[in-house]
């Protein structure tokens, strides 16, 4: 089985009005989007995780004409959103497109700092190439990587945002899971601009997410 991991960039009119709503929002961040699915009639279903300001983001919901209907749960340090959106040209020719070549996505996807949309998509690699002429416009797809999938692997490290995807990559290319341990996080830090205090604290909490996740 193999994959294609790019991320999804869409110019300043974003993917869906109700999406670019939320980007554009001070007080609320887009953190992961665990699903999203075109139905039959062409309007959209998406299960976001958010944080920030809950108030601010029902409003954005309920005030949108966009919205059909949603449901959220949990606080402002995790609040997940699920929404059923009206059909947008955009969006729903780059879902069609990825459903015409018969890709699927591993979740969650997860956002970039620039409002990009980091993501993996699993089938045959080969149509990747044979589908970029169909991407909608507005949208590019900048190509990161190819392989051979390993599901449980890419779906933790993608759970990680960006910076600590960073941090970890760059530990466990200067050897500080060898044996013996190569590194200390002042050396990490210093490779990254950073403090060792910060390196230490970004590696216990990615250590406490996946570990969580891997013992029974």
């Amino acid at each position: 089985m193999r994959y294609a991991k790019c991320i999804i960039i869409p110019d300043d009119e974003g993917l869906h009005p109700v999406d670019q709503q939320i980007a554009e929002h001070a007080d609320v961040s887009r953190d992961l989007l665990h699903n999203i699915n075109l139905l039959n009639d062409d309007t959209i279903v998406v299960l976001y995780q958010l944080s920030g300001d809950r108030e601010a983001l029902e409003t954005i919901l309920e005030e949108s004409s966009m919205v059909n209907m949603y449901q959220l749960s949990g606080d402002d340090d995790v609040i997940h959103a699920y929404a059923h959106v009206k059909a947008h040209e955009r969006l729903v020719g780059l879902l069609g497109m990825l459903r015409e070549f018969e890709f699927i996505f591993d979740t969650p996807l997860e956002y970039t700092r620039r409002g990009g949309l980091r993501v993996t998509m699993i089938g045959d690699v080969g149509s990747f190439q044979k589908a970029i002429p169909d991407v909608p416009d507005g949208i590019r797809f900048k190509l990161l990587k190819t392989g051979t999938y390993e599901p449980d692997t890419d779906r933790l490290f993608s759970q990680l945002t960006e910076r600590q995807q960073e941090i970890l990559q760059t530990a466990v290319d200067m050897g500080y899971y060898g044996v013996p341990r190569a590194v200390t996080h002042e050396d990490i830090g210093e490779e990254l601009g950073c403090t060792g205090g910060t390196v230490g604290g970004h590696l216990r909490k990615i250590e406490a997410k996946i570990l969580a996740q891997i013992v029974p």
